[in-house]
């Protein structure tokens, strides 16, 4: 007796709206962090000197903590 499973999806169709999905998802990822990045720099620049060393940093260090995934 022969049987035929009607039960599953095509084969590439769920991975390929998954992909898609995914990528979506990144490059929205992206943009969020390139807009926090942007943020937190504009921010960092608008301080005096003195208020950089109050928070223990140099205006050298903005786009480094700007960009730092240890802040997020």
């Amino acid at each position: 007796m022969a049987a035929f499973d009607t039960t599953r999806t095509t084969y590439g169709v769920a991975s390929f709206a998954n992909r898609t999905f995914a990528f979506a998802a990144d490059l929205a990822n992206s943009v969020r962090a390139w807009n926090d990045a942007r943020v937190t720099s504009k921010a960092l620049t608008g301080l005096t000197d003195r208020e950089l060393a109050d928070i223990g940093l140099e205006r050298g260090d903005i786009e480094g903590i700007a960009r730092s995934y240890l802040i997020r």
